[in-house]
C-alpha cells in the first residue's frame, strides 16, 4: 500500500473525538497495518462559543459550515488525508473540491426532551423555557406548542444537558439521540450526569422530523484523492447513504442549509424509500409549515428529492 498512515483531523470535543475513534477501530478492521494519526483542529464555530449562530459577524457563514471550514482548509492543505464530521453539520452543497468519502451506519436519528421530571412536549408547563442551539427544533416546538420559549443555548453535548440543572434551570433541553448514545449519557429514558438523574423522552420521528443527515457520521476527503478515498469507502453503510443522500438532496434543491427550520425523515421498504418533509417559512415562523411525503425506488434517491423539491 503507497499510503501508510491516514491522518484523520476531528473537533476537539468529546463527541467529535469519539466519532473519530469509531472511524479509526473500523479503518483498522478494514485496513490491517494501516497506521491511523488523528489531529485535533479547532473550528470558528468551536472557537465562539460565547456568540449565539444569529450572532456571528457573517451570517451565510453559519450555513456554509461553521464546524467544518477549518477542517476544509487542512484538507486543502494535505495537513490531513480526511475529515470526520456529523453529517448534519455539512452543508448540502458541498464546497468544489471536497467529497463524501463514505458514510458510517446511522445511529438513532430521533431528538430527546431532557427534562429534570418525566414529561412529554404536551405537558410541559405553560410557558416552559427550552433550550436548543437548532432553528428546525425551535420552529417546532413553537408550532406544537406556541407558548413555549425558546433559549438558544450553545456548548458541548453535557454542558447542553446542564442547562436543566443549578441556579435558574431551564425547564428543558432538546438534544440528538445520537450524541448522547455515543457519549454514554443516555440509556433507555434515563440520564445519568454528575450525581443527577435526568428523564430523556424520545421523540418519534414521524412526529417531530429530525434534521437531514441527523445521525449520521461522514468521512471528508479532496476530490481526486483516490487512494484515501478507497480507504474510506470501505466503511460506507449504503442504506444510510442512500437516506441522506436523498434528505441532503433535497435540501440543496431548496436552498435551505444547516440552521434552516426543515424536518426530513426517511426510511426504506421493501425497496422503495419514503422522503417526509417539514418545510417551515423563515420569515414567519408561526405560519404553518409544509408537510410532503412520497415514495420512490431507493435505487434514486435524488430523483425522489427533486420529485418532491418540484410540489413544495
Amino acid at each position: 500500500m503507497s499510503q501508510p498512515i491516514l491522518i484523520l483531523g476531528t473537533r476537539g470535543s468529546e463527541l467529535a473525538l469519539t466519532q473519530t475513534e469509531m472511524v479509526t477501530q473500523e479503518l483498522l478492521k478494514a485496513h490491517p497495518g494501516l497506521k491511523v494519526e488523528r489531529k485535533i483542529i479547532q473550528t470558528s464555530g468551536d472557537k465562539r462559543q460565547d456568540l449565539r449562530f444569529s450572532e456571528f459577524s457573517d451570517v451565510a457563514q453559519v450555513d456554509k459550515g461553521i464546524f467544518i471550514k477549518e477542517l476544509e482548509i487542512a484538507l486543502e492543505k494535505g495537513e490531513i488525508h480526511a475529515a470526520v464530521h456529523s453529517l448534519k453539520d455539512v452543508p448540502s452543497d458541498l464546497a468544489a473540491g471536497f467529497q463524501i468519502a463514505a458514510i458510517l451506519p446511522r445511529a438513532p436519528i430521533e431528538d430527546v426532551l431532557i427534562t429534570r421530571d418525566a414529561c412529554t412536549l404536551e405537558t410541559l408547563p405553560q410557558g416552559a423555557r427550552v433550550g436548543t442551539s437548532s432553528v428546525r427544533r425551535a420552529a417546532q416546538l413553537k408550532w406544537m406548542r406556541p407558548d413555549i420559549e425558546i433559549v438558544e443555548i450553545r456548548g458541548n453535548v453535557p454542558t447542553r444537558v446542564k442547562k436543566v440543572l443549578g441556579e435558574q434551570p431551564l425547564d428543558a433541553v432538546m438534544l440528538a439521540a445520537a450524541g448522547l448514545i455515543r457519549l454514554g449519557l443516555m440509556k433507555n429514558d434515563r440520564i445519568d450526569i454528575e450525581g443527577h438523574s435526568l428523564h430523556a423522552l424520545t421523540l418519534d420521528p414521524a412526529t417531530f422530523l429530525p434534521a437531514a443527515g441527523q445521525g449520521a457520521i461522514a468521512i471528508e476527503c479532496r476530490a481526486g484523492d483516490d487512494e484515501s478515498r478507497t480507504l474510506l469507502r470501505a466503511l460506507n453503510h449504503s442504506d444510510t447513504e442512500i437516506r441522506v443522500t436523498a434528505e441532503r438532496e433535497y435540501l440543496r434543491l431548496l436552498g435551505a442549509g444547516c440552521q434552516t427550520p426543515v424536518g426530513a425523515h426517511t426510511w426504506i421498504m421493501a425497496d422503495q424509500l419514503h422522503l417526509s418533509v417539514r418545510v417551515f417559512d423563515e420569515a414567519n415562523l408561526a405560519a404553518k409549515p409544509k408537510e410532503i411525503v412520497l415514495q420512490g425506488p431507493a435505487s434514486a434517491p435524488r430523483e425522489l428529492a427533486q420529485r418532491l423539491a418540484d410540489l413544495t
